[in-house]
């Protein structure tokens, strides 16, 4: 997220669509809706320092009023129509090297599975490690031009490693139609090329290389059917960027897409 302005009530924080106007920053400490799984993702984040983990914030405490305050994190944040420097291929690579060092850390820390995980953009078919799950430019802190921290841990579920490159694909390649693309990022970016970095930055195996596509279309089902649950709830921020998009016929044409170009894809991470 990036600042906006100073209030009394802190420092307004922009960007994402789920807590809009309703994260602040006072001084080192960023104020924000607790999430229900706040206690066992704080007890994860301290986890993932214990770990070596140092690109992510530092839980400080929970408020009476149902917020919670953590570390924050300096840096720069992109949010959408996102700048051509967020887009370079080393700023590419370093995405896919960060999230493969969180992966590296999460591996190593046992899930509670006591707690009812959110289910909204996590893997269908669950996992043994913490996943992110909304690894989007909004979400990630960079410095110099190169990713330095990830943010906002919400929707963090269990799931398998790949779902989270497979999220984090949609988003950097990005894994949209063209005329999706056109909305919110720079002209030029060649998708299959740019799957390809992002699954080498990633250190990404052979096999899971065959299936990085598939996954991508049933990660793409899942942010779908995360919007329709939102529209029909009635969240206006939801409804407006849904209108605002093009509706539901744009996902039906980025999910075309996808399929249309799945052996090109395969074939771009595997040659």
């Amino acid at each position: 997220m990036a600042a906006e302005s100073d209030e009394t009530a802190g420092q307004a924080l922009v960007g994402g669509m789920t807590n809009a106007g309703a994260v602040f920053r006072h001084g080192d400490l960023v104020e924000r809706p607790a999430p229900s799984t706040a206690r066992a993702l704080h007890a994860h984040l301290r986890a993932l320092e214990e770990q070596g983990f140092d690109a992510a914030p530092t839980p400080v405490r929970l408020t009476d009023d149902g917020r919670e305050q953590l570390t924050f994190i300096a840096g720069d944040v992109a949010l959408p129509p996102f700048p051509r420097w967020v887009m370079t291929e080393s700023a590419l690579r370093s995405v896919g090297s960060l999230l493969r060092r969180l992966h590296g850390a999460s591996r190593s820390i046992e899930v509670d599975t006591r707690v009812e995980w959110p289910r909204d953009l996590a893997d269908p078919e669950g996992g043994t490690m913490l996943c992110h799950n909304d690894v989007c430019p909004d979400n990630v802190v960079f410095r110099d031009g190169r990713a330095a921290a990830l943010i906002d841990f919400d929707q963090a579920a269990p799931g398998r490693p790949l779902w989270d490159v497979a999220m984090t694909a949609r988003y950097w390649v990005p894994m949209v139609d063209p005329v999706s693309a056109a909305v919110s990022y720079p002209e030029g970016l060649d998708a299959a090329t740019r799957l390809r970095i992002l699954a080498d930055s990633y250190g990404l195996a052979t096999e899971e290389r065959a299936e990085l596509p598939g996954v991508i279309e049933q990660a793409t089902a899942s942010c779908r059917a995360f919007v329709a649950d939102r529209v029909a709830d009635g969240d206006p921020v939801f409804t407006q960027a849904l209108s605002d998009r093009g509706g539901w016929r744009r996902w039906d044409r980025m999910q075309g897409w996808l399929v249309a170009h799945r052996e090109m894809f395969t074939a771009a991470l595997l040659d």
